[in-house]
């Protein structure tokens, strides 16, 4: 029988929780996250710069679909130089066919140590799928075929999950999920094949929430992520936090937008105790110290 949300995981008020430790030295883990996806042309978009002429869907869809790619051509390789020049290393969130179909974005992401995470086959919902656990066992296979391992965390497309989703994530090895946006730290979550650790994701400093979505001024992204960063920071005082920053390469990576990515990323880097991780090492951190703590 399907657990529903609140068997899986019990609610925890933050200030009832002893106070989580990390590493001497460490104040509070950042963890980037970019977003590469695969459009396919033959459906209609995942998301719209130009609405439809008269209100109707058309496909193919040419100029949202050419939207995305220049992400994939261009902003890309914008976002990526950023992050090298910083020396912060992500995490790549990746539908398993971007490993076909765009091997050249996913062998510079593996060349420069990037975790990746799986994100799907296909941009799409998964409730749309008619065999879940094979779109998610082939999307764990492609990766595994670039990186050499499978991917430890998944990224549900649009954050979509169907009441079994999990548990086949779980089934599958998936050791942890950014899709429950419900906490700034990690938490575990019950499946049928035992807990898998939710790490704190975001739907708030998400260039797709606030550019694509709500269409706020370019800016935005850099003075929500300041405020979040320095409220996060001062709670981290008492107890661990986690900050995410989600970025994708046809929003983050066009000309008017990547200066205010960078800013952000300055802004956190110049915070003592501050370290960028990727979403492994928050999972084997936070395992580590609830293991420690006996909890």
């Amino acid at each position: 029988m399907v657990m529903t949300p609140r068997e899986r995981i019990a609610y925890s008020a933050i200030v009832d929780r002893p106070a989580l430790d990390l590493p001497d030295g460490v104040r509070m883990p950042v963890w980037v996250i970019v977003n590469v996806e695969n459009w396919d042309i033959r459906r209609p978009m995942p998301r719209a710069v130009l609405p439809p002429p008269m209100g109707n869907p058309l496909v193919p869809d040419v100029p949202n679909w050419a939207w995305h790619e220049y992400g994939m051509r261009v902003g890309f390789w914008r976002l990526m130089e950023a992050l090298k020049r910083r020396a912060i290393t992500p995490t790549l969130a990746t539908n398993g066919s971007v490993c076909e179909v765009y091997p050249r974005v996913v062998q510079a992401a593996h060349d420069e140590g990037w975790e990746f995470m799986g994100h799907g086959w296909l941009q799409g919902p998964m409730h749309a799928l008619e065999d879940q656990a094979a779109s998610i066992a082939r999307t764990i296979e492609a990766i595994r075929a670039i990186t050499g391992k499978a991917p430890r965390g998944w990224e549900s497309p649009g954050l979509t999950e169907t009441a079994d989703t999990v548990d086949l994530l779980s089934k599958a090895g998936i050791e942890y999920v950014a899709d429950w946006v419900l906490d700034d730290q990690p938490c575990m979550i019950e499946t049928i094949s035992g807990p898998i650790v939710s790490v704190p994701y975001t739907v708030e400093i998400n260039d797709v929430s606030i550019m694509a979505v709500a269409q706020h001024s370019s800016d935005e992204f850099l003075k929500r992520g300041i405020r979040q960063f320095d409220r996060l920071y001062a709670e981290s005082q008492r107890s661990a936090r986690v900050m995410s920053i989600s970025v994708h390469p046809y929003l983050s990576g066009v000309p008017h937008r990547i200066g205010y990515f960078e800013e952000l990323l300055d802004h956190v880097a110049s915070k003592p105790g501050v370290v960028f991780w990727t979403g492994e090492q928050i999972l084997d951190w936070f395992t580590s110290s609830t293991q420690t703590n006996g909890s």
